[in-house]
This record gives structure tokens, sequence and C-alpha cells, in this order.
């Protein structure tokens, strides 16, 4: 009974399919059935939606101005098809100006779910952070990560922080993804940016990823530069036990 003891003292800490078992050369049914399940759920997160009005009015408290764009992207087949279509802004977009700010870019990315779910409660923590001010929000449908370079050159900002929704797992299908650029401007790469990855209730939680945004942002700020030049040094504190 050691092996089994260890296998449910394992699963305790991890979302991981570990320890399933078997039955003969195959899964026991029910690990099966769990695996499908699973990989519906994450087949649905990738065509979930935003609800839009409902997240502007999730925002309000934070009183910055609310903007709503979306993409090149006609429909969300071809979001899925065509990810250059996503890293541009529809032509009829306007976006107003606020030079020198921290832009927000919230787009629904390849899980919606984990956007609605997890961008006001990041925000509401990270702003008040902020080493300059906070430029708009700019809520972007079928939007991908480099779509915040050109948002935040038309706005002017100093640097832009894109929330996205994270491509959904078997085991997390609500995951929000959070990228810093600064300087962002229309051609910038992914070796230019940071990124804070798995931000939800089982993984990194809000005031985490806040406080390490903000802390980010600050070292930017003074090395005038994102991604490889920008070296994630926070002081790390102690894990909680289990």
């Amino acid at each position: 009974m050691t092996g089994p003891a260890l296998w449910r003292d394992l699963r305790r800490f991890t979302d991981a399919r570990v320890g399933l078992g078997r039955a003969g050369t195959a899964q026991p049914t029910s690990a099966h059935l769990d695996f499908q399940e699973a990989h519906a759920r994450a087949r649905d997160a990738v065509w979930s939606a935003l609800d839009v009005p409902a997240l502007e009015q999730a925002l309000a408290p934070l009183g910055l101005p609310v903007v709503r764009v979306r993409s090149a992207v006609p429909d969300r087949r071809s979001y899925l098809l065509r990810p250059d279509l996503g890293r541009r802004l529809d032509n009829a977009a306007a976006i107003p100006r606020a030079p020198g700010s921290i832009a927000f870019v919230v787009a629904d990315g390849l899980c919606a779910m984990g956007v609605q779910r997890h961008a006001p409660g990041v925000l509401e923590r990270l702003v008040p952070a902020l080493p300059l001010p906070p430029g708009p929000i700019v809520i972007a449908e079928q939007g991908r990560v480099a779509l915040g370079d050109e948002i935040g050159e038309r706005i002017g900002a100093a640097a832009v922080v894109v929330l996205i929704g994270e491509r959904p797992g078997l085991s997390a299908t609500d995951s929000l993804g959070l990228y810093l650029t600064w300087a962002p401007r229309r051609g910038r790469t992914d070796a230019e940016r940071n990124c804070i990855s798995n931000i939800r209730p089982g993984g990194l939680s809000y005031d985490e990823a806040a406080a390490k945004a903000a802390w980010l942002l600050c070292a930017a700020r003074g090395l005038g530069g994102t991604g490889v030049a920008l070296k994630d040094e926070m002081p790390a504190t102690a894990l909680p036990a289990p």
C-alpha cells in the first residue's frame, strides 16, 4: 500500500494526472472519461467569447477610460487560423492619446473565460501600484499579445500591459497571462516583453501577479526596456506550507 498512498499524497499538491492506475494495458475507465471531459472543456474554452458589457461594468470602479476595439479578425474561426490578423487593429478602431502612461489591453486571447474572471481582480491591485500614471483600458476582441504594441503606440504609452487568456490545458481552462512591453510600437518581438503566466485561483494569485507586474514595470522604467534585457530579480518570498 506504500505506492498508492504516495500517489494519493502527491495528488494533493498538483492538478496533473499522476498515479492514474491501469486496467490491463489501458487506463481505468474513470481516468479515460475524466480525460475526455477535460479535453472537451478545453475545446469549449478556446471558443468562449467575452461578455464585454459585463467586463466594462467590472472595470468601472477603477475610474479609468474604457475603450472597446476589435482586431482585424472577422470571426473566431479566422482568429484560430490567422494569428497574424489578431495582431492588427481593425481600421475603424479609435483610441485616445495618453502620452507617457501605462496602458492596459484586456484581450480574449485563447481563453476568454480567464480574462472575464481574473482581469478585473488583477487590475484592481495593480493600478494603485503603478510607477507611472495609468492610461486607458482597451478591451480588445479577437486579440493576440502583439495587438498591444499597436494600441500602446497609438496611445503614446510608456509601457503597455496586455492581460490575455492563455491557451487552455487539461487541468486549467481559465488561466490569465500578463505581458509587459516598454515603449510599445508595431514590430516589437516576444523577446522584448516580459510574461507573468498562470494567473488563477489554482495558480498565481492576483496579489502575487500584481506585485510582480509592478516590480517589473518599476525596473523597466529604470532600465528603459523589457524582455531579455530585464531580469526578474524581485526578492522571493517563502512558499506557504502545504
